[in-house]
């Protein structure tokens, strides 16, 4: 049986779209290139649209679910970008029409073995299904000591237990595909502070910690993250490396 939808963003979809960083180009021209055909493409867990707007460079159509309304609501437009409210385990697309399936920071949260069966049903002979994920920021030595500090100890009880799955990069996950070997991808970009505070902000810990207690856990911290970041609009450079698992469908369909 499928599990149910665990929404944890709808509430903050807006601040999602806002404060979630990009993933690099060079991500989609990789999975442009291993892709066999190039009509279609299907972004399971959408969010707010991010590897959508990239996708839709590189493939004539993109079909973009989420099971979040809200998410789709605020979800970036794109002429050829088809949005649709949708779970990952019955996303009711056409079988065998699909080239490749994107999955980016949401995997952890899927039945995984019925994604697995319909991903395979949907995925044409060849087609490509690629999922990634990313754990931690890199700024500086304190201030990720301060950000680990928080995602460790202060938040460590209001994680859900599939971040588990983000921590281990996916390395656990086995699927009924043929598994290629994926190059090192990251993630660059420059912040400020208030961008920062932002982000962490929408973790979805803090907002379990904020329900759950009446204080904001990113507030108590603020001091500590001002004292390290120095002036506070100034941007400093922010990374992230990318967890990326990429398989191939090797069934020819009966």
């Amino acid at each position: 049986m499928t599990a149910k939808f665990k929404d944890y963003f709808s509430d903050s979809s807006k601040e999602y779209s806002r404060y979630r960083p990009n993933y690099p180009v060079e991500l989609f021209s990789y999975l442009a290139a291993i892709s066999v055909h190039h009509q279609k493409a299907w972004d399971c867990a959408t969010g707010s649209g991010q590897a959508a707007l990239q996708l839709a460079e590189h493939f004539a159509e993109v079909i973009a679910t989420d099971a979040s309304e809200a998410q789709i609501r605020n979800a970036a437009e794109k002429e050829n970008i088809h949005y649709q409210v949708a779970t990952a385990e019955h996303s009711s697309l056409a079988s065998y029409s699909i080239d490749l399936i994107t999955v980016a920071q949401a995997f952890h949260w899927f039945d995984i073995e019925a994604f697995s069966v319909e991903a395979n049903r949907v995925l044409k002979e060849d087609g490509i299904l690629a999922v990634w994920t990313y754990n931690l920021l890199s700024i500086s030595d304190d201030i990720d000591e301060i950000v680990s500090h928080l995602y460790g100890s202060i938040l460590a009880k209001y994680w859900a237990f599939e971040r588990r799955m983000v921590e281990n990069g996916y390395s656990a996950v086995q699927l009924p595909f043929k598994e290629l070997n994926a190059p090192v991808f990251y993630m660059h970009s420059k912040w400020s502070l208030s961008k920062l505070l932002g982000y962490l902000s929408t973790w979805s810990a803090v907002k379990k910690y904020q329900q759950e207690t009446g204080n904001d856990p990113v507030e108590e911290l603020y001091e500590d993250i001002l004292a390290a970041w120095g002036q506070p609009g100034q941007l400093l450079p922010v990374s992230w490396p990318l967890s990326i698992r990429v398989w191939q469908k090797r069934n020819p369909p009966p």
